[in-house]
């Protein structure tokens, strides 16, 4: 996934305005954590030593996006535990394979699940400058600084 990324090969949505806000464009990014290199599409977060402010808002609300994804995904694995480990098929029947895990875990939640089970699911919080595709280096220092000014701004902001 990362290749493909990287060479623009996945289909990524062109850049757009940030809601509320009057800046540049903002890429489309995937949220990592600290083992991913930044690049321009791959946002993690500023190194932990001397943050300011708006740098350490930036790290909360990137570590909460990546919680909105990790905290279902984790039940999902702990459900059908094909999803603990790498899935050793071509990628056509990883797909299959991941659609019909959906099906069957919106069937049981709709058909089959009682209250007490409801009850311990985890319901996430509702929660161009012209940067160029692909590459890293310093158009990723920029794009995560237009995400943490965006995140102070009052467009950007949450309570």
């Amino acid at each position: 996934m990362g290749r493909w990324l990287q060479s623009n090969k996945l289909d990524v949505p062109q850049p757009a305005i940030l809601p509320g806000s009057t800046g540049p464009p903002a890429l489309y990014v995937v949220v990592g954590d600290e083992g991913f290199a930044l690049s321009n599409n791959l946002m993690r977060s500023f190194p932990r030593r001397g943050l300011d402010a708006k740098r350490r808002m930036f790290n909360y609300r990137l570590s909460r996006a990546r919680k909105f994804v990790e905290c279902p995904f984790g039940i999902f694995s702990y459900k059908w535990r094909v999803f603990l480990s790498p899935i050793q098929l071509a990628p056509q029947n990883v797909n299959v394979v991941i659609k019909a895990c959906v099906v069957l875990h919106n069937y049981i939640r709709t058909y089959e699940s009682t209250p007490d089970e409801d009850a311990q699911v985890y319901t996430p919080p509702c929660a161009r400058d012209n940067f160029p595709l692909g590459g890293t280096g310093s158009a990723g220092l920029r794009v995560r600084e237009l995400f943490a000014d965006y995140f102070m701004s009052p467009s950007g902001s949450r309570p």
